[in-house]
């Protein structure tokens, strides 16, 4: 395998997502992941598009650092299916050879890629926090928490092609708009065939959860079982409301039921990246840390000073959740009329 020659493989590719008939920021974001490796490497730039009534849409790709955008557009694409995504991947793939794909770490990503790898034989390095390229061998090196988050795994992919990655969502802040860039837009048609789907929707029921999807929000406020009681959680839910946050909880919060487990925050949770994560009353167990870590600014709050979640927060405040909580929120509506 060590000799294969894959100098036919040129080009870094990302993965864009559209949702409820709009390009998802994460597009954005793999963009300038991607525009970066694609400059070290002095290759193009692709992203690929697929959904329905999405080409009149696709001008602030290039903007964003697509070179070229692969569109698929289609009616029976309107919503991700496995089938038929995995199928014009594939196709994609074996006709551009691309060296390296990158998706995002979402549901969607999650779903796909290992679908991919095993389709088309490569490997995947999945929920990575840092993509590079080694000078010497021109590989993609891949960083991502490994043993719970307590190190940080390097992993090279030296055999088989494309190279492919998913990132953390809000892992990397998209690249400024630059109106002047030119790109190329192709349109791609497959056969009915092979958009054909196993799975029929049915419908979509949205959980009223308050904020946006935890992997999407910009702050959150998380809890674990030191709130003692689920009635607490109303507490923890009005700070929330002041940031116009979302609400995340520890794996002991959710097992306990005090909220549902699309909030679980963590490696058999979501992971998330948010600008701000205030955590109150969690011990900081690794499998937690590990979904969180990578917030832009941590605050904790916990009674316990030796908690293991003040290791990774910026900001420590040692003291009783139902005393410090009220006094902050307190405080955030001083400020607010203050402003007003």
């Amino acid at each position: 395998m060590q000799d294969q020659d894959y100098s036919a493989y040129k080009g870094v590719w990302v993965l864009g997502e559209v949702r409820d008939g709009e390009i998802h920021p994460v597009s954005y974001e793999l963009l300038a992941w991607g525009r970066g490796l694609a400059d070290k490497l002095s290759v193009d730039l692709s992203i690929v598009i697929i959904g329905t009534d999405i080409k009149d849409k696709l001008g602030e790709l290039i903007a964003r650092g697509a070179d070229k955008v692969y569109v698929i557009d289609h009616p029976v694409l309107e919503y991700f299916q496995v089938d038929p995504y995995a199928a014009i991947l594939t196709a994609l793939i074996q006709e551009y050879k691309p060296e390296i794909l990158i998706a995002s770490a979402t549901t969607m990503g999650r779903t796909i890629m290992p679908i991919m790898a095993v389709k088309i034989g490569a490997g995947l390095t999945a929920d990575c926090t840092g993509l590079d390229i080694d000078p010497d061998e021109r590989l993609l090196i891949q960083t991502r928490p490994a043993v719970g988050g307590n190190i940080m795994a390097t992993i090279k992919t030296p055999v088989l092609r494309p190279q492919m990655s998913t990132v953390r969502p809000r892992s990397k802040r998209p690249l400024p708009i630059d109106s002047s860039r030119k790109g190329e837009i192709i349109n791609k048609e497959f056969r009915p065939e092979l958009l054909s789907s196993r799975v029929k929707r049915l419908s979509f029921i949205k959980e009223e959860m308050g904020g946006a999807p935890l992997q999407d929000a910009e702050y959150i406020v998380a809890f674990g079982k030191g709130l003692k009681d689920a009635k607490q959680v109303e507490l923890v839910k009005e700070l929330a409301e002041i940031f116009e946050g979302s609400l995340g909880a520890s794996r002991s919060a959710t097992d306990l039921g005090w909220i549902s487990y699309s909030h679980q925050v963590g490696l058999s949770g979501k992971t998330v990246s948010p600008r701000l994560y205030i955590a109150i009353g969690i011990s900081g167990a690794v499998q937690h840390l590990a979904g969180m870590s990578s917030a832009e600014t941590i605050v904790a709050i916990n009674s316990d000073p030796e908690a293991d979640i003040f290791g990774v927060a910026d900001y420590g405040i040692v003291g009783d959740l139902f005393e410090v909580v009220p006094l902050i929120i307190k405080k955030l509506k001083e400020r607010a009329k203050d402003i007003k």
